[in-house]
């Protein structure tokens, strides 16, 4: 199969997580694309679904399923997301999309997180893929600074607001041997709105699709 289709594949076969009358969590990125076109083989099933970006939103629209507030939304059953790299401990780098803080807070309220992803996404070590953290506008400099002193090389990723007005720098050359705790302190630095480790809150099943079939690690 090629990327594209094994993305694909995964997307489908997370249909299967899903249960009837119940709001989706849905996330940003290519594979979500597919998993998003896929939902609405079943959108007569479902109530409808909770947005981690203006693009999912526009493309879940499209479709014809209803996209609510998730301050309406008390809980979600799941949340359905790609990742960047993941490893077999279900800690994620996410954000390539530039949806990180939104996809971190949807995935906060979800019961259960599916991670959807070619096998090329599945790593030992978190890092290799750089990892992107939103910054509130003018603490970029310092933020940049604080992030050179963890041992990161922060580069400003020219042209890009995220949906909150934000803007990314993404920390390259980072070997993450424990993600938790780099979560943690990055976050701790002000003027950082979130990082893209998804490590205190990481994936609860990986769906992964590979050039043999489909692999579902729990």
């Amino acid at each position: 199969m090629t990327q594209n289709e094994m993305k694909k594949a995964a997307a489908i076969k997370a249909l299967e997580f899903i249960e009837n009358d119940t709001i989706v969590g849905v996330g940003t990125g290519s594979t979500v694309n597919f998993f998003i076109d896929a939902l609405a083989s079943i959108k007569n099933k479902i109530c409808g679904a909770v947005s981690s970006s203006e693009e999912s939103t526009k493309r879940l629209k499209a479709h014809g399923i209803e996209v609510f507030d998730l301050n309406s939304v008390d809980v979600l059953d799941v949340y359905v997301d790609g990742a960047d790299e993941i490893t077999r401990h279900m800690a994620m780098i996410k954000g390539g999309g530039a949806a990180l803080t939104r996809e971190k807070i949807v995935a906060a309220v979800a019961k259960k997180f599916i991670c959807i992803a070619d096998d090329s996404k599945q790593v030992a070590v978190l890092g290799s893929f750089p990892l992107p953290v939103e910054v509130i506008p003018m603490a970029r400099s310092y933020v940049a600074r604080e992030l050179v002193k963890l041992g990161g090389d922060p580069v400003y990723r020219q042209g890009v607001t995220t949906d909150n007005g934000n803007v990314i720098l993404d920390v390259h050359n980072l070997q993450i041997l424990d993600p938790k705790v780099l979560e943690a302190q990055i976050n701790a630095i002000v003027g950082v709105v979130t990082n893209g480790l998804f490590a205190l809150r990481g994936a609860d099943i990986l769906v992964l699709g590979c050039s043999d079939g489909i692999k579902v690690i729990q």
